[in-house]
């Protein structure tokens, strides 16, 4: 990519710790640095869409240059897209209100209950192989912009718990009252920017970039700022 050339990082906001409406996050920083390491300006472009794996569409019909939007590595995403090395390793986490529901403190606790999801999220399919294997009464699917109301939701009792990726879930979680992580590391997904399939000059350049920014400090340092911890491997059932 020669200098001065635009980056088109699509986005799905807002989605902390990875973005914000106010377009401040993990994935804005590191686009901006690794736009600075490739000698481009970085642009976000917001995606609407209800469910989230449609950015990848968007981004093969050539809305994008690349995503950056808390996005993991699946093998179906992959036929779509292909991925730079992982920058964050993290996995799902349940949500639920504490007070409604004290006795619930793990996926092995919702016999009878409801959990919800977001369309097109990786907790999806996990919450649909619950449903198949007995061990929840429903799913509620929520559109993928609709988070907060879901969250909501687990007061009201409209939904039971909620089911998504750690560090965007305990960001949501510690501004809606009530709202309490009960369990982490569900799941160990990998986290990565995507690229078109076509992208294969660009996918090597932001590899370059990040294990730049990762030797130099700059990536840990990122990491800690928003999600607490400088490692890449944060999957573990607890984040110190």
């Amino acid at each position: 990519m020669s200098g001065g050339e635009l980056l088109r990082v699509g986005a799905a906001f807002p989605d902390p710790p990875f973005n914000d409406v106010k377009q401040s996050g993990l994935d804005i920083e590191l686009m901006t640095a690794i736009g600075e390491q490739l000698g481009a300006e970085v642009r976000f472009v917001g995606y609407e869409g209800r469910d989230f794996n449609g950015i990848f569409d968007a981004l093969d019909s050539g809305d994008f240059d690349c995503v950056a939007s808390g996005t993991t590595i699946t093998g179906s995403r992959a036929l779509k897209a292909a991925f730079c090395d992982p920058y964050l390793i993290s996995g799902q986490a349940l949500a639920v209100d504490a007070t409604r529901l004290p006795d619930v403190k793990s996926i092995d606790d919702l016999d009878g209950l409801t959990i919800g999801v977001q369309q097109g999220n990786t907790s999806q399919p996990i919450a649909n192989r619950l449903l198949a294997d007995g061990k929840i009464a429903r799913v509620r699917v929520y559109d993928y912009g609709n988070i907060r109301s879901a969250l909501r939701d687990l007061t009201t009792g409209r939904c039971d718990a909620f089911m998504k990726l750690d560090p965007v879930l305990s960001r949501l979680a510690d501004a809606a009252p009530g709202v309490t992580v009960v369990q982490r590391g569900i799941t160990t997904e990998k986290i990565a920017i995507a690229v078109s399939t076509t992208a294969t000059a660009l996918l090597g350049r932001i590899n370059v970039a990040q294990a730049t920014l990762e030797r130099d400090g700059t990536l840990p340092a990122l990491r800690e700022r928003w999600t607490g911890s400088p490692r890449a491997d944060q999957s573990g059932p607890q984040i110190e």
